[in-house]
């Protein structure tokens, strides 16, 4: 096994309905689907972060009395204040429910310490602790990672930055991204970020096309 579909926090909060939800998030939950059984298909991982958040945690902007979305200072670091998203064993952390997550080897929780936030699945956003991911995966001599997932402008772009700078070979599945869009350019700004640090964009059709 060297390859390794990454899912990033396909979870009902950031889908309809859900507390933070980003505009057409359910729409990757097919995609997600039809790469997991492709990824099945061939022998490869399948692997999903899970922002899972104390009811506490210091990112949410109802703990620091600000308006959702203002911009402050977490332990030092830059930080947006949130809604109160993906509280831990709550609905809205849950993956969402048309995921095949059976097909799911193993789920990585990010996000546990209330006084940091954590985009990325590999780490918290001042890379003081990492998440079981990395060491998993190199256990599982995996070193090629497909990502996709919720949302671009943040977590998947954040996952794809730490996967590049720890030596991953890193395919980015853009229209099984779906973005918060703070700025109306977040996204596009995003996947300009994600392949000048190294990852391949594709579609999913361009995905299937050339790896058939």
């Amino acid at each position: 096994m060297t390859r390794a579909l990454l899912l990033v926090d396909l979870q009902n909060d950031f889908c309809a309905g859900g507390a933070l939800a980003v505009a057409g998030g359910d729409s990757t939950v097919d995609i997600a689907n039809t790469l997991i059984d492709w990824c099945k298909g061939r022998g490869d991982a399948v692997v999903a972060s899970q922002d899972w958040h104390p009811a506490n945690h210091g990112s949410f902007a109802s703990q620091q009395n600000v308006e959702p979305y203002a911009e402050g200072l977490l332990d030092g670091l830059p930080q947006t204040f949130w809604p109160d998203h993906c509280v831990q064993n709550s609905d809205g952390a849950a993956l969402h429910p048309l995921l095949q997550a059976n097909a799911i080897d193993a789920v990585f929780h990010k996000g546990e310490n209330p006084a940091i936030d954590s985009y990325s699945a590999f780490f918290d956003n001042g890379h003081r602790q990492k998440t079981q991911l990395d060491d998993w995966l190199r256990h599982h001599n995996v070193n090629e990672l497909i990502v996709m997932g919720l949302a671009t402008d943040y977590c998947v772009k954040f996952t794809v930055l730490d996967a590049l700078t720890l030596g991953y070979d890193v395919n980015v599945i853009t229209d099984g991204c779906r973005g918060v869009n703070l700025h109306a350019q977040d996204s596009a700004q995003a996947f300009m970020d994600m392949s000048a640090a190294g990852a391949t964009l594709y579609t999913l059709a361009d995905w299937q096309e050339t790896h058939a």
